[in-house]
């Protein structure tokens, strides 16, 4: 019997401590947790952080494809959630997440996401040392998303939205906007496959209505070196507006025929430019 009991209890030592190991393995820092990832270099210390922050109607893994050439590359990549509730809730939100990180930041913001980085980098000119614009706004202060997509013919998302209502615990009010789900492909992402398309539409991020027509109170791009990818086929924020967001920015700007979608149909142009700028930080 004494030997059963003292064998049970080794065996039952022996996967407490496996669990434990197992434990400890899920929770290696970030940096060791890149370096073993399939596929991707070891993260070089010297290298710069890139955060990629989202645009309405898409999410996180909107960047998924893009995430996996930069960690190839050796970069620490973070894609963080974005709200999608406003500028200034947003880029509050986006500056919590840099200020956790070591070390210097390239931010990276796609469609509405370009607002949201152009007002969190402000004041950060020590930390976050290049921002790269995808398919983005680049406001100035006074400026809504809404406002410079009025501002020039080509796109048509007006035609392509609904807004749905609701009402907070508190009794407030607000409206949320979607794509509809059998515009979404042709609007947002006409060069995506269309099974991608579909589950791209399935999960689409809404934005607060609110988030397009509130002006932005600062723009980063004004101390910080810019990169801008513009995109020809865009039908949400026009090309025209792109161009002259970017040349009023000083923005070192690439022009490719790609959808809004860019990150998901064109990863590899997407992340040579996010390269570009980081590959200057020194």
């Amino acid at each position: 019997m004494r030997t059963t009991l003292r064998s049970r209890r080794s065996a039952l030592l022996a996967a407490t401590a496996a669990v434990g190991l197992t434990v400890a393995a899920v929770t290696l820092p970030g940096a060791a947790g890149a370096a073993g990832a399939a596929g991707a270099a070891p993260v070089r210390p010297e290298r710069p952080t890139i955060v990629l922050e989202h645009g309405a109607f898409a999410d996180a893994a909107s960047w998924d494809d893009v995430v996996t050439r930069l960690q190839r590359a050796g970069y620490p990549v973070v894609s963080a959630a974005n709200p999608l509730r406003g500028p200034a809730t947003d880029a509050a939100y986006l500056r919590s997440v840099v200020d956790h990180i070591d070390g210097p930041v390239v931010l990276v913001g796609h469609s509405y996401g370009g607002t949201v980085i152009s007002q969190a980098a402000a004041g950060l000119e020590d930390k976050v040392k290049a921002l790269v614009y995808i398919a983005a706004f680049l406001p100035d202060t006074g400026e809504s998303s809404l406002g410079l997509t009025n501002k020039f013919p080509g796109s048509t998302l007006g035609q392509a939205i609904e807004s749905v209502n609701y009402t907070l615990p508190d009794g407030g009010q607000g409206a949320d906007v979607y794509i509809r789900a059998e515009k979404f492909r042709g609007q947002f992402a006409a060069d995506v496959p269309a099974d991608k398309a579909r589950l791209m539409a399935a999960g689409q991020r809404p934005i607060a209505a609110a988030a397009l027509e509130e002006k932005s109170t600062k723009a980063a791009w004004k101390t910080i070196p810019s990169w801008s990818l513009v995109t020809t086929q865009d039908l949400n924020i026009p090309v025209a507006a792109q161009r002259y967001m970017s040349a009023r920015a000083g923005a070192r700007t690439t022009v490719i025929d790609a959808s809004h979608a860019v990150p998901v149909s064109r990863p590899d142009a997407v992340a040579r430019i996010v390269e570009r700028a980081a590959g200057t930080v020194r």
